[in-house]
């Protein structure tokens, strides 16, 4: 991504983000788990939480298949301190939001969806394919 591109993202998430009570931060990540932007974490802590919430999304996906639920629009995993949120966002990217338990879990689904749809506009990240066998 280019550095224009990172600023425009960053813009977003910030604009969208900061108004939710407890923000602690957010990932944008490609399907397979490789962090394209994040807001408010450092790159170490971003790269595990992309790599860690990538294999939730996946999951919720094949079990949506499975079950016939088509598109997952929200997972929220609650922890005893922390909400997790995670959204598709734009063709084969997420956007994972962590908040402290103050925030309001409407207001933060909400605020995360539309985050979401604000990226997906303009931003895509075709899945990967296999390379085809000579």
């Amino acid at each position: 991504m280019t550095t224009a591109s990172n600023d425009v993202i960053y813009s977003v998430l910030d604009n969208n983000l900061s108004r939710i009570a407890g923000i602690q931060g957010a990932v944008l990540l490609s399907n397979d788990g490789i962090r394209l932007s994040s807001y408010q974490l450092e790159q170490p802590q971003a790269e595990r939480i992309a790599a860690a919430s990538s294999g939730i999304a996946a999951t919720m996906k094949a079990i949506s298949r499975e079950v016939g639920g088509g598109r997952v629009i929200r997972q929220l995993v609650e922890m005893d301190d922390s909400y997790l949120c995670i959204v598709g966002c734009g063709e084969g990217s997420t956007l994972i939001v962590v908040t402290s338990r103050k925030a309001r879990l409407g207001e933060l689904g909400g605020e995360v969806v539309r985050t979401a749809q604000a990226l997906g506009e303009w931003l895509g990240t075709p899945e990967r394919t296999q390379a085809p066998t000579p």
